[in-house]
């Protein structure tokens, strides 16, 4: 399956209709497309496919864009709008009916579909009749004379359609089971095959890579490329995307809109990792890869036929793994305006403080895998004071005197440092302790509940650092009056 380039650059398109958001299925066939481009120096165009009025809106084209723009990829060209092109889509099914290769419909929508139903009666798949639609030229002409309304259909010619499915391999359509199909409607506007092949052609397109949703419509097509002359395009039709019940992914599995995802703390980086790998693989057990290393490994032979799952708990795993590799610096850029947000200190304050504000960072990284757990984290490290939870004074602090003295203890060795450094306060704590004659946990466990108000928290000495001295200190003596009065 190594693609064949033509003689001219190879360009691809992704094509979405704005009748809702960016979903992730076609998130997913956008990635592959563009991960096509950059691997073999081709050319990424993007198209809006707007000819549905009724239900294509603003909204719904913002958020194809704020999608793509969030996710990092960019396309090459203008955008091109679809419904802009329907003189164009007009003109080629005119050309289609001045050479033969489609015919005036006269039927009345009506009587198409009494017959529709009657054969849906009969128990028999219904199939537009030819002959229902052919006159002689003198009664078209009348027709035409007294502006009866007419669509044009497709004649679809005897034979088989066929093609070398990137994915599928061979494929192949006995042309008896196409019914002459519909390319212009009786009120002017085009039908999709048209106009996708119309515009496909205008854009100079040389491979159409898109979901197995759309096979159904490749025969058609093809037949119009053909049929308009021109080299008809390589086709790749991967897989759908169904949820972990086995079914077509829908609302009911999670968020499917891509800037639902943005919300809920994911990085775009991991997204594009995990989309890459519902339907593609990479050869061997690589998982975790960067937007670079998914072109360096990008094949089309990768691409997989069967459907795949989207699983909400493996996305999570990934977009850990991607908070662990991301450069701190990058992580800062991400995180200030989420802090921010939060009312736990402004942008500014984090600009002026960034290597504390990075050091905070690589501590709570390893432990989230959403950016929003970050951010409740952090608290800790920006509260003067901080909440006990009910759960961690009852485990640690269920002798409230002898913890208070534990703690008063705790403060005096630490308000005793020369200098407030983790290998200095975590020798004084375990001197403590021995002095104490108990263990290091005694010790350790009710001064993380005083620092942060939960029994887990990053290492408590890494801890102490970055809330740093006077606030420790005084969180301690918080914790202390708090135990003794009650």
């Amino acid at each position: 399956m190594t693609p064949v380039t033509p003689a001219a650059r190879p360009r691809v398109r992704f094509a979405p209709s704005p009748t809702g958001f960016l979903h992730v299925g076609g998130a997913r066939t956008a990635l592959f497309n563009w991960l096509y481009a950059k691997k073999f120096d081709a050319d990424f165009l993007l198209r809006i496919e707007d000819t549905d009025r009724q239900r294509s809106t603003d909204e719904s084209t913002r958020a194809i864009f704020d999608g793509l723009q969030w996710l990092g990829l960019s396309w090459d060209e203008e955008v091109v709008y679809q419904g802009a092109n329907v003189e164009r889509h007009y003109a080629d099914a005119h050309r289609l009916l001045e050479t033969g290769a489609a015919y005036r419909d006269f039927t009345p929508p009506a009587v198409t579909e009494q017959l529709r139903a009657d054969a849906e009666a009969r128990g028999e798949a219904f199939r537009f009749d030819r002959a229902t639609a052919e006159l002689s030229e003198a009664e078209t002409a009348e027709r035409l004379a007294r502006n009866e309304p007419y669509a044009i259909r497709f004649r679809v010619p005897e034979g088989t359609t066929e093609w070398d499915d990137l994915v599928h391999d061979r494929i192949a359509f006995p042309n008896k089971d196409i019914e002459d199909f519909i390319i212009l409607r009786s009120n002017g506007t085009p039908v999709y095959n048209l106009a996708v092949v119309s515009d496909d052609i205008a854009m100079r397109v040389t491979l159409v890579l898109r979901g197995d949703d759309h096979i159904s419509n490749t025969p058609k097509q093809i037949l119009l490329y053909k049929a308009l002359g021109v080299t008809v395009p390589q086709f790749g039709h991967v897989p759908m995307i169904h949820g972990t019940d086995g079914k077509k992914l829908s609302k009911r599995h999670g968020a499917t809109a891509v800037g639902d995802y943005q919300h809920e703390g994911l990085l775009p980086q991991a997204m594009l990792n995990f989309l890459a790998l519902l339907g593609w693989s990479t050869g061997d057990d690589t998982e975790v890869m960067s937007l670079d290393e998914l072109v360096q490994k990008f094949r089309l032979e990768g691409l997989q036929k069967k459907a795949s799952i989207f699983d909400t708990k493996k996305l999570e795993w990934m977009n850990g793994q991607h908070l662990v590799r991301i450069p701190i610096d990058e992580l800062a850029t991400v995180m200030a305006p989420l802090i921010a947000q939060a009312g736990l200190a402004t942008e500014e304050e984090l600009r002026a403080k960034h290597d504390w504000f990075c050091g905070v960072l690589e501590l709570l990284r390893v432990r989230a895998r959403r950016l929003n757990e970050i951010v409740d984290q952090a608290k800790p490290f920006f509260t003067e004071l901080v909440e006990y939870d009910p759960d961690a004074v009852t485990k640690q602090w269920r002798d409230a005197e002898a913890t208070a003295d534990v703690l008063e203890a705790t403060h005096a060795r630490l308000a005793a440092l020369s200098s407030w450094e983790p290998a200095l306060m975590e020798e004084s704590l375990r001197a403590l302790a021995e002095e104490r004659g108990t263990s290091s946990g005694k010790i350790f466990q009710p001064l993380r509940v005083a620092l942060v108000g939960l029994t887990v928290s990053p290492g408590i000495f890494e801890t102490l650092q970055y809330v740093g001295r006077e606030r420790s200190l005084a969180r301690i003596a918080a914790a202390v009056q708090y135990l003794r009065n009650g």
